[in-house]
């Protein structure tokens, strides 16, 4: 195993872990393998990436939340020396980048249940187990918070001074301190009421929403730098006390502007007291936390209704024959059920939502919202069509892919139909509804007169449908192929499926100026789909 440089920084403190009466011998071998075990997870900023699993795929996400950090901490600190208003923006994003990465990337660390089954019921105390776990969330929130804050951090000691990067520094432990206790509250909150397989859920989508957040964040830093000239005023309001941020700031006014108001002197004792009542409730609850994590071991309690009579009338519209509707359903079941696949799938799914809504927001900078809404900037929806080809190609892969003997075991007679019924279960369950989303959004800014429009656009959709399942494709049936094996073919992936969309998006603005022009080419589309459907499942 690896001698971890985190290993050896902590050997310098052993004699303080041996007067608090902790085998620092057996602590240090049961950290040694939890950071080889969790040197081979991949990190949820990567997620829906094909990066090759070599080395500590933790400390390689590192330099991505250095530039982070630097996009949206630095300029900060150039706003002038109103504390309040920069360092309030400064400490909300490094909170909401610390608890979403907890809830993301540290789940597996605070929620370690190994200990309970293997290191139990061995001869080591409790004292040891637990300063083990404490120690190991410690090293990676010094690891995470580090590399957030390390330039800003040095850009501060040029521009306010060494005490201000002092007190910048002392408040980030506290911060981090705190983010590390309300995600265990919030875990114990879902234990105790929910089911273990509830907290896998709000994981799961903790993780999309962090690799959506990864994607769109340049459109929120863009938007920083273009603040300029501004007068910044700050009226204090009771429910500030109920806010963290405001917290944090609060004692830069106190020490550096000298502003001794009774609500910044109320807000810097909270920065103080609020992380150390915290992480003494969390002492306080820590057994009870404990015995909770049991329920991580089941998925009982788990009263998720899911509406199959309507995928049961999806399935007899949209499939002929009973095998293929057999298959329709197991597809529908796969892609509700496959964690690790929604967890690749979601966030692309996501960015469909955003896209037409980013270029809408752009357009509202040149033009008002009355030119865009008589215009034809509805043609953004087609935006939503570039994650297609990706999603599809994920079809071909499972955590469960050992599971691919049932295809080759049952009697199919045609193993054409088993892809057709999936590439149909994907466009329902993922496809659809999001189209259906966007377009009821769309005739409320643009008005009726797009109605044949958007049904063209879904046309489209099923043709790049079916476009993507033939050029992507390799494999004779859905979900026999491990996640390990991704091929890295996402930019060449999004790159031709911009390039078909393009396409699309300048066969539309065409027809738009040919009378009856639209009708037509609905009309032609729908009949490219039973065609090429047709052509492309009818053999075994």
């Amino acid at each position: 195993m690896n001698d971890f440089a985190s290993l050896r920084v902590l050997d310098r403190f052993r004699p303080v872990f041996q007067k608090l009466d902790i085998d620092y011998d057996v602590m240090r071998l049961i950290l040694q393998l939890k950071l080889t075990m969790d040197s081979r997870r991949m990190p949820a900023i990567f997620s829906g990436a094909a990066t090759k699993k070599e080395g500590n795929q933790f400390l390689k996400s590192l330099w991505m939340y250095a530039v982070l950090g630097t996009l949206f901490l630095v300029p900060f600190l150039f706003l002038g020396n109103e504390f309040l208003f920069s360092l309030t923006i400064m400490f909300s994003s490094l909170f909401v980048i610390l608890m979403t990465t907890m809830v993301s990337d540290f789940s597996a660390v605070l929620l370690d249940i190994r200990d309970k089954n293997i290191l139990h019921p061995k001869p080591i105390s409790g004292k040891t187990l637990n300063a083990a776990k404490i120690t190991h969330i410690l090293i990676y929130m010094f690891l995470l918070t580090g590399s957030f804050v390390i330039i800003p951090l040095i850009v501060s000691v040029f521009k306010f001074g060494i005490i201000f990067a002092l007190l910048f520094l002392f408040e980030i432990v506290l911060v981090s301190s705190l983010a590390v206790v309300l995600t265990a509250f919030v875990y114990l909150f879902i234990l105790r009421f929910f089911s273990g397989e509830m907290l896998k859920d709000v994981i799961n989508y903790v993780q999309i929403f962090l690799a959506i957040g990864m994607t769109v964040s340049y459109q929120l830093v863009g938007r920083v730098f273009q603040i300029v000239n501004i007068e910044i005023t700050y009226t204090f309001e009771w429910w500030h006390t109920l806010l963290p941020p405001f917290w944090f700031a609060a004692p830069f006014e106190l020490i550096l502007n000298k502003d001794v108001s009774l609500h910044i002197i109320i807000l810097s004792i909270l920065a103080i007291l609020a992380p150390f009542i915290a992480i003494a409730i969390y002492i306080r609850l820590m057994p009870t936390f404990e015995r909770n994590l049991s329920k991580l071991q089941s998925d009982t309690n788990r009263k998720k209704k899911k509406n199959r009579k309507l995928q049961e009338v999806w399935g007899i519209i949209l499939c002929r024959t009973k095998e293929e509707r057999t298959f329709y359903k197991f597809a529908s079941l796969m892609l509700k059920k496959e964690r690790e696949l929604k967890l690749k799938i979601f966030p692309l799914l996501g960015f469909a939502i955003i896209f037409p809504f980013i270029f809408l927001f752009n357009n509202l900078t040149t033009s008002s919202f009355e030119e865009m809404r008589s215009g034809n900037s509805f043609m953004v929806i087609y935006f939503s069509l570039i994650m297609i080809p990706s999603v599809v190609q994920l079809l071909e892969y499972s955590g469960n892919s050992k599971g691919q003997w049932i295809f080759y075991a049952a009697p199919i007679k045609n193993k054409s139909v088993v892809y057709s019924a999936t590439l149909k279960a994907s466009f329902v369950n993922y496809f659809l509804p999001i189209l259906t989303m966007l377009g009821v959004i769309f005739l409320w800014i643009f008005s009726f007169r797009i109605v044949l429009d958007l049904v063209v656009v879904l046309l489209a959709a099923i043709i790049l449908t079916l476009v993507s399942y033939g050029i992507f494709i390799k494999g004779k049936f859905p979900f026999i192929s491990s996640h390990e094996h991704t091929q890295s073919s996402g930019f060449f992936k999004v790159f031709a499926s911009m390039f078909v969309v393009g396409i699309m998006v300048a066969i539309h603005a065409v027809v738009l100026i040919v009378p009856y022009g639209l009708s037509v080419y609905a009309v032609l589309l729908l009949i490219s789909i039973f065609i090429g459907w047709k052509l492309m499942f009818s053999r075994g």
